[in-house]
């Protein structure tokens, strides 16, 4: 389970600090490939800024979250990763920030600069709205079509998510709970009662929920 940007939304804040604009966009990105996609449509947008530094952070099942950064022309280790340090104390993930800067032409210097794109991605994320992303077990349960109907409805009515219903010479529900171990054995107690023992629980992956 994890945190992550409102989808299909921009979020956008300014600052001017001696002059010079820098323009923070944020939004959700699934993908590396949704995240560049997100700078490069910024760098068509705003053709004539002097840099477009950026930061994400993608969730990746399994593994460590991947992080990238890009200074884009201002001096090393004064853009990209404060900008990448401030979201990973965000704790958001799927996140992309690109920060558009105007030279204004008095030098910032390697402390400010640090400090402007710091603090211009900090001051954004406090627009940004945020769903929580949870990972769910499936599981397929096969009843007859005497019992189906109940007991389908006394899952629903238990709380239990029904992702999908699928009529055949046997009824096929295909069910989604959380991953952790006490809710599978929850789940598999709760058939076992209203089936009477009789109903089989089979894995079936996993899916994703947004809420």
């Amino acid at each position: 389970m994890y945190s992550r940007p409102e989808a299909n939304t921009e979020f956008f804040i300014e600052h001017e600090i001696k002059r010079s604009r820098f323009l923070c966009f944020i939004t959700q990105a699934s993908s590396e490939q949704d995240a560049r996609n997100f700078v490069q449509a910024l760098r068509g947008r705003y053709p004539d800024a002097r840099h477009h530094c950026s930061a994400f952070i993608i969730h990746q099942d399994g593994a460590n979250p991947m992080e990238r950064s890009s200074d884009d022309g201002e001096p090393s280790g004064t853009a990209g990763q404060p900008m990448l340090d401030v979201l990973r104390g965000s704790g958001l993930q799927d996140i992309v920030a690109v920060v558009v800067r105007y030279f204004g032409g008095t030098k910032l210097g390697a402390g400010g600069l640090v400090h402007a794109y710091s603090n211009v991605v900090s001051d954004c994320l406090t627009q940004v709205r945020t769903v929580t992303r949870r990972r769910l077990s499936l599981f397929e349960l096969s009843l007859g079509h005497a019992d189906a109907g109940r007991i389908e409805a006394e899952l629903r009515a238990r709380g239990v998510t029904v992702q999908e219903v699928t009529y055949g010479a046997r009824v096929q529900i295909t069910l989604a709970v959380p991953t952790e171990p006490e809710q599978k054995a929850m789940l598999q107690d709760l058939v076992a009662s209203l089936t009477k023992g009789g109903g089989v629980l089979k894995e079936a992956g996993h899916t994703f929920a947004i809420g």
